[in-house]
């Protein structure tokens, strides 16, 4: 019996171009894949010959790499993440050059001539990476370059003073704390650029702002962190680290020398490779580290809990290592801003993953926000008493539109931390067995 249905097999013969219609067809295929070809290689050369492309190769490679070793559950080394991050820095360091060196070129002469004065001229300016993942712009007559781990530094015995309100747009965070010298008048006129006079800051021989470090201090102590401790707009007896030395000495009644190696722009990478520099010439017996939250990328982003969490805090536990290693007592302080003292906390990303991250007892961290606030609630109700309701928190430098710490800001600041500290140093004191006596 036949089936009802049979499947029909499809002919194997086929509709026939004719001739000169198949040669057209056949070059048609062979060109489009010609074009494909020398496009390719044409992309492949440009990413291998450009900066830009030899970039995007190493990244695309490194990012391969990284993604198989997940794969697999192996964790990358740390070999492999500073490759990355020394690709990433270079960069953008040339990416920055090309976009200074244009705008450099459109600024308007008076612009260029305090650009000279300063140091931030194409030929002279000063570019390094810093905050975390940016490429920063200093002047060269007041830092210099540092390849030993910290990017840039102050230079020593320098005297300076910020300028600010200049409208200069280049894509480069440009930084004008410029020379304090007779011809900064001069180098000003024609610009938008406003004096901030009470912002004067000198470095010792150290290439540190504060005074000359005394290494015979009975107490001695480093600070490590990035502007808010190099102290923004204030002058020398108005940082956090100098609120920090005077009130130490008043609570333990004896000599106490603080290092301050704060620098705009650095982060923990930098705080590590600073303690480095100077414990073993300086000696102290105790190391402050300030963190903030663009130790881990941008503030906002950082804020919403997108902060690259296990880089800052990689840093953060090697400082912890070292000085655990050396006994040297450490504390961790938070820097607390504006918007979280006054708007939602949101502390649980900032700094409450910087607090689960760190192998830390509950002594060694502190988060000055309670007396912040408590410091603001007073002076804003003082002020309203007398007729005076203060503009903004006189705890930054709202005056100037600035969020880092007011010389009252600073002295809440080292009240906090130096009532901390002497509560550990007394009880490490305490610990502490006596050395046994020599006998006669």
């Amino acid at each position: 019996m036949r089936p009802l249905f049979r499947m029909r097999r499809p002919s194997k013969d086929r509709q026939r171009l004719l001739p000169f219609l198949d040669r057209t067809t056949r070059l048609n295929w062979w060109f489009k894949r010609t074009i494909l070809v020398v496009t390719g290689l044409v992309i492949a050369t440009l990413l291998v010959v450009m900066p830009r492309g030899r970039y995007v190769v190493a990244a695309l490679a490194s990012e391969a790499r990284q993604a198989a070793l997940a794969t697999i559950g192996v964790p990358v080394p740390r070999s492999e993440l500073d490759d990355r991050w020394r690709r990433f820095r270079s960069q953008g360091i040339e990416d920055s050059r090309r976009a200074h060196e244009a705008m450099y070129k459109d600024a308007d002469p008076p612009y260029q001539r305090l650009m000279r004065y300063a140091g931030l001229d194409p030929e002279h300016g000063l570019l390094r990476w810093g905050n975390f993942d940016r490429t920063l712009l200093l002047p060269s007559k007041v830092f210099e370059a540092d390849d030993t781990g910290r990017s840039y530094r102050l230079r020593p015995c320098v005297r300076s003073v910020w300028v600010r309100n200049l409208t200069l747009r280049s894509g480069v965070l440009m930084f004008f704390l410029v020379p304090d010298e007779p011809g900064l008048d001069e180098a000003v006129k024609g610009t938008s650029g406003v004096k901030v006079e009470e912002s004067r800051q000198t470095t010792n021989s150290w290439g540190l702002r504060g005074p000359e470090p005394d290494l015979d201090a009975p107490v001695r102590g480093i600070v490590l962190g990035d502007s808010f401790m190099q102290g923004m707009f204030v002058g020398d007896d108005q940082t956090p680290p100098e609120s920090l030395r005077r009130s130490l000495e008043k609570r333990l009644t004896t000599k106490v020398s603080i290092l301050n190696t704060g620098h705009i722009g650095y982060s923990s990478e930098q705080y590590y490779y600073s303690l480095l520099a100077f414990v073993e010439r300086f000696h102290p017996q105790f190391v402050v580290v300030s963190v903030f939250a663009n130790d881990f990328g941008d503030i906002y982003e950082v804020a919403n809990g997108r902060g690259n969490w296990e880089e800052g805090n990689y840093w953060f536990n090697k400082i912890a290592d070292y000085c655990r290693s050396h006994e040297l007592v450490n504390l961790f302080v938070a820097v607390p801003y504006e918007e979280q003292l006054f708007g939602r906390r949101r502390s649980a990303f900032y700094p409450g993953k910087v607090v689960n991250a760190l192998d830390l007892n509950g002594t060694q961290f502190l988060n000055p926000a309670e007396d912040f606030i408590n410091a603001h609630l007073e002076l804003f109700n003082a002020g309203v008493r007398d007729g005076q309701r203060p503009y903004g928190c006189p705890l930054f430098n709202a005056q100037i539109h600035d969020g880092h710490f007011s010389p009252l800001g600073s002295e809440v600041w080292g009240e906090t931390v130096s009532r901390r500290l002497v509560l550990v140093l007394e009880r490490d004191r305490l610990l502490r067995p006596k050395k046994p006596r020599n006998p006669p």
